[in-house]
């Protein structure tokens, strides 16, 4: 197995592997796959000491030898693994007590990393298309230690300069003290993934800027198919791929059924 031959979504889910951190709680979700199997390839390869928040339960995957696949978060088949259970009004109460960090997705996202999962339209009676809603990532994000960006396509429709709604504040209006302005913590959004790049904020603005490309991607293309002035740094690296060892463990462990490879 050669470590050049792997698809977007493998490289997505190692770049999200390598934010997770030793001895933290970290949310494995139950509807975004490709950060679940960063975080589940992050606890099997490097950090052991995760504490994993698996539909309502905490467990330790390290010696699974094969991840059995879940959809929902009332799916039970994940009740196995579970050493602890979560009460649900614990949660609701203080999200730090399952999760340090978080991947929220969205339907938009702006300049400043603020992101809507309500719905697109101007009139919340009458949306042109209705999402999730919050579903709990209005609490997540604004109390973890830090969270992630995270969507499955990008296009002008998902970046504009400014969402219809928001569900999710990332920097507000910008500047470091976006978030402080509004009343809320200041740990806002570290990067934004997609599959055609990474992107982080500038530090003095908060302004969402290229990162990283990903191989075959041109920085031409990151700025043609992003709705707002984009910072882009003279230097824009290629996005590091997996390791052999990453690429095998996210295949023969973690993602049994293909999904990434689809």
């Amino acid at each position: 197995m050669s470590s050049a031959d792997y698809t977007t979504k493998e490289l997505l889910a190692t770049f999200i592997s390598h934010q997770v951190r030793d001895g933290e709680r970290v949310a494995v979700g139950a509807g975004l796959h490709v950060p679940r199997a960063g975080i589940l390839l992050a606890h099997l390869l490097r950090c052991p000491n995760v504490r994993l928040y698996v539909t309502m339960t905490f467990t330790n995957l390290t010696k699974e030898p094969r991840m059995e696949p879940f959809y929902t978060v009332y799916d039970i088949r994940p009740a196995k693994w579970a050493e602890a259970y979560v009460l649900h009004d614990d949660f609701q109460e203080d999200p730090r007590l399952v999760s340090d960090t978080f991947v929220v997705g969205a339907l938009q996202i702006d300049k400043f990393g603020n992101s809507n999962l309500i719905g697109v339209g101007k009139d919340y009676k009458h949306l042109t298309f209705r999402g999730p809603g919050a579903v709990g990532t209005l609490s997540m994000a604004h109390y973890v230690d830090r969270y992630y960006l995270f969507v499955q396509s990008h296009d002008k429709r998902i970046f504009v300069d400014k969402c219809d709604f928001i569900s999710t504040v990332g920097w507000g209006e910008g500047g470091p003290a976006g978030r402080q302005k509004l009343g809320i913590p200041g740990n806002g959004p570290v990067y934004c993934i997609t599959p055609l790049c990474v992107m982080d904020f500038e530090e003095k603005s908060k302004r969402m800027r290229l990162k990283s490309v990903h191989p075959g991607v041109t920085v031409q293309q990151v700025i043609d198919n992003t709705g707002f002035d984009l910072i882009v740094p003279s230097d824009v690296p290629q996005t590091t791929g997996p390791t052999e060892e990453e690429l095998r463990t996210l295949r023969e462990r973690i993602d049994v059924e293909g999904m990434l490879r689809q």
